[in-house]
């Protein structure tokens, strides 16, 4: 439980973690790498704003590979990516368990 007190929190450090916010747009980017590999070789179609179930599927495919690689990359080469300071508090006595 955190105090809702503001002066009662006490910082006790600061860890470096992945700002999982920025990703946003890395994700994009692989996946439409991804998919225009995979695609590269299909013939072109027109459509007038029909879905295409081939289409769909191959764009869903594609988001889930980028994941599982950014995923990958994030816990295991975590130093490619932005960082960003999170404190952690310590726990002051109102807030440990009797």
């Amino acid at each position: 439980m955190t105090s809702t007190k503001p002066n009662d929190r006490k910082i006790g450090g600061y860890r470096r973690e992945v700002d999982f916010q920025k990703l946003g747009p890395a994700l994009v980017i692989a996946s439409s790498l991804v998919l225009a590999i995979r695609t590269a070789r299909w013939s072109p179609t027109h459509s007038d704003g029909l879905a295409n179930m081939e289409w769909e599927k191959e764009v869903e495919h594609s988001v889930r590979i980028a994941k599982i690689v950014l995923s990958h990359l994030t816990a295991r080469s975590p130093d490619l990516f932005q960082m960003k300071d999170v404190a952690w508090y310590v726990a002051t006595d109102d807030e440990v368990p009797k």
